[in-house]
């Protein structure tokens, strides 16, 4: 995956949004697990990112929803997170610009 953070244009061009790449490795992992549940040490072995600690993995998800909207990530207590199926058409167009 390039290195290169990803910009996604919102309102005006001054406001664009970046995301690093760890942040784009971890919404592939969403996207790549459909409508399924995954958990913290799921994403962090898929998204190789094997340094990941709790920390970390909430501020990516904080970074995530602050791009997608606070409702598209879904946190199912006990189990992990899910992405919701109406983010999944801007969390492609993010991992393929």
């Amino acid at each position: 995956m390039d290195s290169s953070p990803s910009t996604v244009p919102t309102e005006s061009a001054s406001d664009a949004v970046r995301l690093g790449p760890n942040e784009l490795a971890v919404l592939q992992v969403f996207l790549d697990s459909g409508n399924r549940v995954v958990s913290r040490l799921e994403i962090a072995r898929r998204a190789g990112l094997a340094e990941m600690n709790e920390r970390r993995c909430d501020s990516i998800l904080v970074s995530l929803r602050r791009v997608l909207g606070s409702e598209s990530i879904r946190t199912v207590r006990g189990r992990g997170w899910m992405l919701e199926i109406g983010a999944v058409e801007l969390a492609h167009h993010l991992v393929t610009a």
